[in-house]
C-alpha cells in the first residue's frame, strides 16, 4: 500500500496491533525533488501525517522515524549538532524532513506520543540506493563508463556504512525518549523538548573528500575510472559532518566501519549481486 491511503494505513494499523513502529519509508534523494516535488509532499509529508495518525489512534509506545542531514543546509558550522539551526534547508526533500521533526514534536506534545527522529548521514553499501554516487561510481567503473565528478570532487561527506545505520536504528527503537527536565524554554534546544521528543545524528564522524572516495572505489576494484568534472548541483551541499555524542551518550553506541572495509564490502557485493 502506499503511505498516502489513509484509509488502507489505519486498517494496517487496526489489524497488526503495533507497539512500536520505525518508518523509514518515503520519498528520498535531493536531485529527483527538484525534478518531481510533488511526490514528496505526498509520500513525506501526508504519508507521515498518516503515519502519526495511526500513533494516536492506536496508542503506540514509541515512533521511530528517519530525517537527514540535508535539514542542516546552509548552516556551515562543522560537526552539525542536533542543537544546532536547520532554518536554512536547499532543497525540498530537506522542507519535508525538516517538516516530519515538527509534526512528530507537534503529535508529542498534543497526545504524549513518544517520537524519535533520526537524522542518517550518507549512508551506503550492499543494496545501496541506485542514484546514490557510491552505486553510481562502482556500477560506471566496473561497467567501463565515465562517472560524473561535482566540484572536482571537492565536497566531503560523512559517509555512513548500512550496517552501523542498522545497529543505531535497533538500538533506538529500545530507547523510548522522555521528557527533558533540564530543557529551557528561554534558550531552547531543538534535539530535546520537556515532552518525550528527540533527535539524533547517526553519522561516521569521519567526513570523506568525494574525490578520496572514488578513490577507495578504484582501489577496491583495481580500476581506475574516466572522470567528467562538473559544477556543484543545485541542492547540494558543500560538506556533511555528524556530530553524534548525543546518541554515543544516551544509547551507548559510535558507528565505525572504516570507509576502506565499508567500500571493499560495497564492491565485494555489487560483483556478486550482478555476476560481474
Amino acid at each position: 500500500m502506499n503511505l498516502e491511503d489513509k484509509q488502507a494505513l489505519q486498517m494496517l494499523f487496526k489489524n497488526e496491533g503495533f507497539d512500536r513502529i520505525c518508518h523509514l519509508a518515503g520519498q528520498a534523494g535531493v536531485r529527483y525533488s527538484i525534478e518531481n516535488p510533488y511526490v514528496y509532499l505526498s509520500s513525506n509529508v501526508d504519508g507521515f501525517l498518516n503515519i502519526l495518525e495511526g500513533c494516536r489512534n492506536f496508542h503506540i509506545q514509541h515512533l521511530v522515524y528517519a530525517s537527514s542531514s540535508s535539514v542542516y543546509g546552509l548552516n556551515g558550522k562543522v560537526p552539525s549538532s542536533e542543537k544546532d539551526s536547520i532554518a536554512h534547508p536547499v532543497s525540498l526533500y530537506a522542507v519535508t524532513k525538516k517538516a516530519n521533526e515538527l509534526m512528530a514534536h507537534s503529535y508529542s506534545i498534543l497526545y504524549g506520543i513518544p517520537t524519535t527522529g533520526l537524522r542518517f548521514f550518507t549512508v551506503y553499501g550492499p543494496w545501496g540506493r541506485p542514484d546514490m554516487a557510491p552505486f553510481i561510481f562502482t556500477d560506471a567503473i566496473l561497467n567501463n563508463h565515465p562517472i560524473k565528478v561535482f566540484n572536482n570532487g571537492d565536497m566531503w561527506r560523512d559517509f555512513t556504512y548500512i550496517d552501523d545505520i542498522v545497529e543505531g536504528v535497533v538500538r533506538v527503537i529500545d530507547s523510548i525518549p522522555t521528557p527533558d527536565d533540564n530543557w529551557d524554554a528561554m534558550n531552547p534546544n531543538p534535539g530535546f523538548s520537556i515532552v518525550p521528543y528527540k533527535i539524533y545524528n547517526i553519522g561516521n564522524s569521519a567526513p570523506v573528500r568525494l574525490m578520496d572516495f572514488i578513490k577507495a572505489i578504484e582501489s577496491a576494484i583495481g580500476r581506475k575510472a574516466e572522470k567528467i568534472y562538473l559544477p556543484m548541483q543545485p541542492g547540494d551541499v558543500y560538506q556533511t559532518y555528524a556530530d553524534t555524542s548525543n546518541l554515543e551518550m544516551d544509547i551507548n553506541f559510535k558507528p565505525c566501519k572504516s570507509i576502506v572495509d565499508g567500500v571493499k564490502e560495497t564492491v565485494e557485493w555489487y560483483k556478486d549481486f550482478y555476476k560481474m
